[in-house]
């Protein structure tokens, strides 16, 4: 187990060349979503994360919302390497979306105040383990995906959209599908420069 666990997560990578096919049905896919926010660790058990999944309509929704807000500040001469790359998450099967529920991080700030700085950062760290699980978990599936961040230039248009309540905040979009591309070569900087260990 330990070692299939670690292949996953070596073979987990950004893979930008989806299609609107998956591998799996949603039922599996949401019973991935499901485990994943009732298990992944958090502060204290404060079990701030929320996610929503956007399937047909509804994805292709999302993408068009991001690339009307890009089309607002990307000058028009230089539009069409944005237009591509948001073309190809909505050429995907779906979009995940990870929130952070802000009323539960400020109720552990009031009642924890000696911590109150780092409970932001905390609920941070553990929406990237919610991301992570998510996304190997998708890749074992046999699913490409990559993790996006225009969360200030769409955030306020996909509450609106789809009600997502004022107190989450959106952290990351995660477009996924069947891939059709193969991802580049990964460089690696040395692992002697990057961890020390002690015995």
């Amino acid at each position: 187990m330990s070692k299939e666990f670690l292949k996953a997560v070596k073979n987990r990578r950004s893979i930008y060349g989806i299609s609107k096919e998956s591998t799996i049905s949603n039922q599996r896919i949401k019973e991935i979503i499901e485990h994943t926010v009732k298990y992944a660790p958090s502060a204290m058990n404060s079990q701030s994360a929320r996610i929503v999944v956007l399937f047909g309509k509804h994805h292709d929704r999302l993408w068009d919302i991001t690339m009307e807000a890009l089309r607002k500040i990307v000058p028009a001469n230089q539009f069409s390497d944005t237009e591509n790359k948001i073309n190809s998450f909505k050429s995907g099967y779906g979009t995940i979306l990870f929130y952070e529920d802000q009323s539960v991080i400020e109720s552990l700030q009031e009642q924890f105040a000696l911590y109150k700085d780092n409970f932001p950062k905390w609920s941070q760290q553990s929406s990237g383990m919610h991301q992570l699980i998510v996304w190997t978990a998708l890749e074992a599936e046999g699913l490409g995906a990559s993790l996006q961040h225009y969360n200030e230039l769409i955030e306020t248009e996909v509450r609106n959209e789809w009600n997502i309540p004022g107190n989450w905040q959106l952290i990351a979009q995660m477009p996924f599908g069947k891939p059709t591309a193969a991802p580049g070569e990964k460089e690696f900087k040395s692992l002697e420069e990057r961890i020390k260990f002690f015995e």
